[in-house]
């Protein structure tokens, strides 16, 4: 499917679209910026897909990619369960990788922050949580030169997992695992949708459409850096928010970077909340 460069017609995208919310209207779409519950569940959803057999319900919901990258493995919420039982659970799972402890008052337990930090956590982070309505996105045609597409095939999606490490923190060494964890997600908590921007025949920007609990979530969006402050970043997030208005969804959600945030501030984002990541 291409964006921007629309070589299918209208009819025939209708009826793809059509059972896509057939199959999203067993959950509510959310209506409002403000509705954090659903908001944090995509969140869960999105990061659950690098690597887990939890549900996005469970009470020490854990993912583990085994890429080199403390936000791709993680711990997600805990609650009702002991925080010492947790604490040990993550443990053993996440066992020789870099990880993170997300933590949200509304997501977890209200004492979990204190009760990791006394534990030998420490604050690694925080991460804003922002959100738009979608009926004000504003149209951003793409730079002049590049094209942007959704991956489909497996040279597709192996372009995508090339396009991320290197911005993310890791090396170019690390596309083949990346590349295996693309190719492994199962769909089983959210539709995922990639994205890559394309100048002439490299990949150059990706970006990720994550459809679960009645929102859309954006996540990892990555440039490369000889592309960078080009305009692609905002032609890539704008081209995803308009497929999820197509879709029927009311509300985007993704959590920001200091330099991101700037940019989805002006598709029209708001801060409405934020994680605390902590690491040991």
């Amino acid at each position: 499917m291409v964006r921007f460069i629309n070589t299918v017609d209208a009819g025939e995208l209708r009826p793809v679209r059509c059972v896509v919310l057939l199959v999203n209207s067993l959950t509510p779409v959310v209506s409002s910026v403000r509705d954090l519950a659903p908001q944090l569940a995509n969140n869960r959803a999105y990061w659950l897909s690098w690597g887990s057999a939890d549900d996005t319900d469970a009470e020490l919901p854990i993912y583990r990619s085994g890429l080199r990258h403390g936000l791709l493995n993680g711990v997600l919420r805990a609650r009702g369960i002991d925080i010492d039982t947790a604490v040990r659970r993550a443990r053993e799972v996440l066992e020789g990788t870099s990880w993170m402890w997300w933590n949200h008052p509304v997501d977890s337990d209200p004492d979990v922050a204190d009760l990791l930090l006394s534990r030998g956590a420490s604050l690694a982070g925080v991460v804003p949580v922002m959100a738009a309505r979608l009926d004000g996105v504003p149209a951003v045609p793409a730079p002049d030169g590049i094209r942007i597409e959704q991956a489909h095939t497996d040279a597709e999606l192996a372009a995508f997992a090339a396009t991320y490490p290197v911005p993310n923190g890791m090396s170019a060494a690390d596309t083949d695992a990346t590349t295996q964890v693309e190719l492994a997600r199962d769909g089983r908590h959210e539709e995922q949708l990639r994205y890559v921007a394309w100048a002439g025949d490299r990949p150059v920007a990706c970006g990720v459409l994550s459809i679960s609990h009645g929102v859309a979530g954006i996540y990892n969006m990555a440039t490369i850096a000889k592309f960078e402050s080009r305009g692609i970043a905002t032609a890539l997030t704008a081209e995803l928010l308009r497929e999820a208005k197509g879709r029927g969804l009311k509300v985007a959600t993704l959590t920001a970077s200091p330099r991101g945030a700037m940019v989805y501030q002006r598709l029209g984002f708001d801060q409405v909340s934020e994680y605390r990541l902590f690491a040991w």
